[in-house]
């Protein structure tokens, strides 16, 4: 049986003023981000589930979707109806000049 298909957003989708969260590991999140992003590990997110807020909805990004789709699809499953995999993820964020920016004030980039 296939699984349900998972809520996507093209990243021209996301509103400026969304909450993103990012569930990359901790140095693609130090090598570049979106600045108002909240890094949740993606294999951090069944113990720290209670920091996806439920009450507005949250666009999930990882390096292109693959990750970032299987921790909405997981957030679904735990009973989170506002999460949305933001397609292309920072690949497709970047590409399409939203803001990056980098940890300890390096040049962002995208890894």
């Amino acid at each position: 049986m296939f699984a349900a298909q998972i809520p996507t957003a093209t990243v021209a989708e996301v509103p400026a003023d969304a909450f993103l969260l990012d569930v990359r590991e901790d140095d693609e999140w130090a090598a570049g981000h979106a600045p108002a992003a909240v890094h949740l590990p993606m294999m951090q997110i069944p113990a720290r589930m209670a920091e996806v807020p439920q009450d507005r909805e949250v666009y999930v990004l990882c390096r292109v979707g693959g990750r970032s789709g299987q921790v909405v699809s997981y957030l679904r499953q735990q009973g989170w109806d506002n999460v949305t995999n933001v397609d292309g993820g920072m690949m497709g964020w970047a590409a399409a000049g939203r803001p990056v920016v980098a940890d300890e004030g390096r040049a962002p980039q995208i890894i």
